[in-house]
């Protein structure tokens, strides 16, 4: 039997493990990082302006009271002006490619639940779960932008081409319904449900994550406190159709102004709050503000139900309308992705001024066009008609490339985010109180002059705004 030697001497060291290869996070992709990010803004605003030619539709198959006719319309605008702000801190803190996956699949599920549902409250819950995806997607985008794109001319055309997706899915969302509706209008929710879902897989795949950090929880006080403020305001615009001085509405409109109170006071005191408060004493953050703003008063509120005005005024079928309305919205499209040939020329600030000028220098040859009877269109409210629509979509793309290029340069690069929410957050918070402005003052054809004015007024009020909004 062999005898094993022994080992008297020292063990030998252990050999030591090979170290396991970095991850480093994925470098970003521009171009698919810009696909991306357009194509699901163009899907969520889609889902926004959908409605605007199936109004009437929806109405009588959901048998909606006159009263609540603005809900069907309001609903998304009021998630997407709620969780804007929120969703652009909780994307700058936990990353913004995976809340842009969130939203975009949960911007599917919203939108086929809006196809089940059978009456107004379910569509409007929906309508507001869609809003709210809408947010985590329009709130992220510009941040996985500026972290795809460095500063320079580079970004600018990525924000334009962005800007243009805006128009381009306000411009297909009445085609698609239209098209659908004349089958079945819940056709048009299926179909962008499964165009969402599809976007969501292709993010996956392409998209590198970015964040930016900060100590503190996410505001959600300050969500729950806005919120609750925009939802009062919003009922208390809706239920002055029937009368502005009843007390409901009186009460409501003062519950609003407490809770916007509570707001301020909560983002005072916060952490981490969801608009810095030193950002309001910048002119440049206050201008990007007030822009996004009077565009929802002024642009959208008109618009999102004009297609429902020309219904009635001049006997124009869902479809009919989508195409007269596409006169408006391509135009804006084409406009949006043009305007980078103006950057070094012109300023954002002044860019948003010529929209808003050209807008309302537009809107004054379409009075008297919308309150006939229906299917009174003579040639002469065409020749009217149509070069005002044209002349306004030039105007609407102005704003739309410019509003995000502002909203980012108003804020320092690492929140980005935040400059993009609190902008969008201004505009669909525009828009929904536009909407029931809009339907209040013209319940009917007869009363679409008086719509006319208001967002004409609104829009010359906000171009005098931002022009004095420069920087010191």
């Amino acid at each position: 039997m062999t005898q094993q030697p022994v080992q008297t001497g020292p063990a030998p060291a252990p050999m030591a493990a090979a170290p396991r290869p970095v991850r480093r996070p994925a470098a970003p992709r521009p171009a698919a990082t810009l696909a991306v990010t357009g194509a699901a803004t163009a899907i969520a605003l889609m889902n926004y302006t959908a409605p605007m030619a199936a109004l009437p539709a929806l109405s009588a198959a959901f048998a909606t009271p006159p009263a609540a006719t603005a809900w069907l319309l309001n609903g998304a605008p009021l998630g997407l002006a709620v969780l804007l702000l929120v969703a652009g801190s909780l994307g700058d803190d936990f990353g913004r490619r995976r809340l842009f996956l969130i939203g975009t699949l949960g911007l599917g599920v919203t939108t086929a639940l809006a196809a089940l549902a059978t009456n107004t409250l379910g569509f409007t819950l929906a309508r507001v779960g869609q809003g709210a995806a809408s947010a985590a997607i329009l709130a992220t985008s510009l941040g996985l932008l500026v972290g795809a794109y460095p500063p320079g001319h580079a970004r600018i055309r990525a924000m334009g081409v962005w800007g243009a997706s805006v128009s381009a899915g306000i411009a297909l969302g009445p085609l698609l319904a239209g098209s659908l509706g004349a089958v079945d209008w819940r056709l048009t929710y299926l179909a962008l449900g499964l165009g969402a879902l599809v976007t969501a897989a292709f993010a996956l795949r392409t998209l590198a994550e970015s964040r930016a950090p900060r100590p503190g929880r996410p505001d959600l006080a300050g969500t729950a406190a806005l919120g609750l403020a925009m939802t009062a305001l919003l009922t208390a615009l809706t239920l002055g159709r029937d009368g502005w001085l009843r007390a409901p509405v009186g009460l409501l409109l003062l519950a609003a102004l407490v809770l916007a109170a509570v707001f301020a006071a909560v983002e005072r005191r916060a952490a981490a709050p969801l608009i810095a408060l030193p950002l309001l004493r910048s002119r440049a953050f206050l201008a990007a503000s007030a822009g996004g703003l009077f565009t929802g008063l002024s642009v959208i509120g008109l618009f999102s139900y004009l297609p429902t005005l020309l219904q009635h005024s001049l006997g124009l079928s869902a479809l009919g309308s989508a195409w007269l309305f596409l006169l408006w919205s391509g135009t804006s499209f084409t406009v949006a992705l043009q305007s980078r040939r103006l950057a070094g020329r012109v300023t954002a600030r002044h860019q948003l001024a010529a929209g808003f000028a050209l807008h309302a220098v537009a809107l004054l040859p379409m009075l008297g066009t919308l309150t006939g009877t229906s299917g009174d269109a003579g040639a002469s409210v065409w020749w009217r008609l149509v070069p005002a629509l044209i002349v306004s979509g030039a105007g609407g793309g102005l704003l739309n490339a410019a509003l995000p290029r502002l909203a980012v340069e108003s804020v320092p690069p690492k929140r980005a985010a935040m400059g993009s929410g609190a902008n969008n957050t201004a505009r669909y918070l525009g828009s929904s109180a536009g909407v029931a402005l809009t339907i209040a003052v013209a319940p009917s054809a007869a009363g679409a002059d008086g719509a006319i004015l208001l967002s004409a007024g609104l829009a010359l009020a906000a171009t005098l705004g931002v022009l004095l909004l420069r920087e010191r």
